[in-house]
């Protein structure tokens, strides 16, 4: 197939390309490289891309309007995996209008693209976050989702809407991934596995918030990657069951899905601490703190719709995931 693939020098979306191109998919990959984490980290999983058969790279932003247009009407995509958008939680409490650029304005443009050109199936990210103020746990496709605690999670919520929206006017297959706080070789440098593992090896505190009062699902990338590659194989279709007078979240009469991909095991974040610790073989002097605004102080995956549709959940061990970041980590830097 010839796969678009958005947010291609990003953490989630380097992998995939990586893993579409190995089964012999062409990908085109696409990024605006912003400068919202170190650049050099980016360009460095593009250049792990950019020498392999199939793969090509295009520098653009998803709000420029004309060019997602062009792009999609001069390459004509089987299929697309959208992971493009702006990311974080707490960079949303102070620059909401990146928001609103990436993940509103440049998620309509992929829609549009998709459906004009007749795209077979749209895969997105969606995120945990849509979850906000939920406190039954696990955390389900089937529950309401319409307390956000931040602009970053209402704009996932909007992408879900706007995809059932396409879905209901156009027929445009689009299933969304909800994930669950990603980790692994490559990660992001804004996310608690790389803040820790830097200070640690550093000598600095770390900053552990809520007084280390968190839970987390944590997801190793292989995994995601594994769930999105079988998501993109597998379109949605409609429910033949779906009653409109029950309204399920989780599913749709029109060809709409939405799954978590989540590893089904929330870790207290001093656990978490710790498996890093005895990566590292260092102990980290901790500053515990107040909960952060938009945060949340557990996140917890119910994976079975997605057992069920793929016969696939995510399943990496903690400690094994941890071991394999550190040394990259070290390898990568040098130290």
């Amino acid at each position: 197939m010839k796969v678009l693939v958005t947010g291609a020098a990003g953490f989630i979306g380097a992998s995939t390309a990586l893993r579409l191109l190995a089964r012999g998919d062409q990908v085109v990959g696409l990024d605006n490289l912003n400068d919202y984490y170190a650049v050099s980290l980016k360009e460095s999983r593009l250049q792990r891309l950019k020498p392999l058969a199939g793969f090509s790279f295009v520098k653009l932003d998803i709000a420029d309007r004309a060019g997602i247009e062009k792009l999609f009407a001069d390459e004509r995509f089987d299929r697309v995996i959208h992971l493009a958008a702006q990311a974080g939680v707490r960079y949303s409490l102070q620059n909401p209008h990146a928001y609103v650029d990436s993940n509103l304005v440049g998620f309509l443009n992929i829609l549009e693209g998709c459906r004009h050109q007749q795209v077979q199936h749209l895969v997105y990210a969606s995120s945990s976050s849509v979850y906000g103020g939920n406190t039954r746990m696990p955390f389900s496709e089937h529950d309401s989702v319409d307390h956000p605690v931040s602009l970053y999670a209402a704009t996932k919520k909007a992408n879900e809407l706007m995809a059932h929206t396409y879905s209901h006017l156009y027929g445009l297959p689009t299933t969304g991934l909800r994930f669950f706080t990603v980790y692994g070789p490559w990660g992001r440098p804004d996310m608690a596995l790389f803040l820790f593992t830097q200070a640690i090896l550093e000598g600095r505190p770390i900053d552990v918030f809520n007084h280390g009062l968190m839970q987390r699902d944590f997801t190793y990338v292989d995994d995601i990657v594994e769930g999105v590659v079988r998501i993109l194989d597998r379109t949605a279709t409609a429910n033949a069951d779906y009653l409109p007078d029950e309204a399920d979240p989780a599913t749709s009469n029109v060809p709409y899905r939405v799954f978590n991909i989540g590893n089904h095991q929330p870790v207290p974040l001093l656990e978490f601490i710790g498996a890093i610790e005895r990566a590292l073989g260092k102990t980290a002097e901790k500053r515990l703190l107040p909960m952060q605004d938009g945060d949340v102080p557990a996140t917890y995956a119910d994976t079975a719709l997605l057992d069920d549709w793929l016969g696939f959940a995510p399943a990496t061990p903690l400690e094994e995931g941890v071991n394999r970041f550190v040394a990259w980590y070290r390898e990568y830097y040098g130290v």
